[in-house]
């Protein structure tokens, strides 16, 4: 009997992104020679425990609360107590009015791009992304029904190239997406940068009589570098929904909780809320972990100690720049995105494999000829790999 399937979900099922193929790799190499001797720079997985009070928070919950309310549904925009605590955070960091009425809980910011995407995008709408970019957002995108229009990368600082970006907008653009910090390049959009883009926006917004959004994917906002200030978006364009998580800033990947903020100014903010919860509802998320709701709520200002990236930024880049790599020095996240040697990315990648140096190829990324480097991992792990990226870089001398 023949399967009918959909032949799109089933190959996103068996291929997996070119990160989490090495990622695979990874350990299937340290199986064999030893962790120490696989020089693993593939995931951004952070190294650095999740500050204390996570688990103190956690313990607490458990102990303290009614277990039928805590392991129970939460109302699904998420306890609105814990709303109500990240409202003040961010009242407090970025002199802003909010309420737990602007927030909805998502499980990571994987969840808080799809629901702005599925709530916000019809058949035949665009949405514009900056390379080099997250892969995975294309994925969002066209699980949407949405197209993703790729804008090519500024590789001189790794901000954006206006004269690309106005050629591509037209009246089916929907969305426009931002990571900054950014993943892979680690660059930071300066307030120029973000106050150039909205006032095309605006412009744009106004000649084709709709709004075009701004998606701000922010899971990295707390790793930044020697006093770099991150804009807050909405500040600058009203129509902007930030996506957030705390899987960096606190090191909690595996916990899955994020938000989605709706600022009041939005259009039709009303709308646009219930849009984004219906979406929600429409995935199946159903709520957010309970569990971590509250621990994100008691942990809301704190961060894992961030200051390891720093400290790894600075030795890989040194190490890397004497040796002939060329590199833009990030301004945040925990992620360099040097020149390869060669023009083949992928080839040069694989090149690297043979000295256990995994670092991913920037074609993943929509910017050829780079490669990026995760260096969330222990510090003795850059230290160790020095050598093997020596050896590699004199097999292009």
């Amino acid at each position: 009997m023949p399967v009918i399937l959909n032949e799109t979900m089933a190959a996103l099922g068996t291929q997996r992104s070119v990160i989490r193929e090495l990622f695979e790799y990874g350990k299937k190499k340290a199986a064999e020679i030893g962790a120490d001797n696989v020089f693993d720079f593939s995931i951004g997985n952070p190294s650095v425990p999740a500050p204390a009070s996570v688990n103190q928070a956690a313990i607490a919950a458990l102990k303290e609360m009614d277990p039928v309310l805590l392991h129970g549904y939460t109302s699904a925009q998420g306890d609105a107590d814990v709303r109500g605590l990240l409202a003040d955070s961010v009242n407090r960091r970025f002199q802003t009015s909010y309420t737990a009425e602007n927030f909805y809980l998502t499980a990571g910011a994987a969840a808080a791009l799809c629901c702005c995407f599925h709530g916000l995008c019809n058949a035949g709408d665009k949405v514009i992304i900056f390379a080099p970019y997250f892969p995975e957002y294309k994925v969002f995108v066209e699980g949407a029904g949405a197209q993703p229009v790729i804008i090519p990368a500024d590789t001189q600082a790794f901000q954006i190239d206006f004269d690309a970006f106005e050629k591509a907008l037209s009246p089916q653009v929907k969305a426009v997406v931002v990571n900054s910090p950014n993943n892979p390049s680690g660059a930071v959009y300066s307030e120029e940068t973000i106050q150039k883009l909205a006032g095309i926006l605006d412009a744009k917004s106004a000649e084709y009589q709709h709004p075009i959004y701004l998606v701000s994917d922010e899971p990295y906002r707390e790793i930044v570098f020697s006093g770099t200030t991150v804009p807050f978006l909405p500040k600058y364009y009203k129509n902007t929904l930030v996506c957030y998580s705390w899987s960096k800033s606190l090191s909690l990947p595996g916990e899955r909780m994020g938000y989605v903020l709706v600022p009041n100014g939005a259009d039709a903010f009303t709308q646009l809320y219930a849009a984004i919860a219906g979406a929600g509802r429409s995935l199946g998320y159903v709520n957010a972990p309970s569990l971590f709701q509250r621990v994100c709520g008691a942990c809301v200002d704190e961060t894992a100690d961030i200051s390891v990236y720093e400290k790894n930024k600075d030795i890989l880049l040194k190490g890397l720049r004497g040796m002939g790599y060329q590199a833009v020095e990030p301004r945040g996240t925990f992620y360099m995105f040097p020149r390869s040697l060669e023009e083949d990315d992928v080839a040069f990648a694989e090149r690297a494999k043979a000295h256990n140096l995994l670092i991913v190829p920037g074609s993943g990324f929509g910017c050829p000829g780079h490669v990026r480097i995760s260096y969330c991992v222990p510090t003795k792990r850059i230290e160790a790999s020095m050598h093997a990226f020596e050896t590699l870089s004199k097999e292009y001398r």
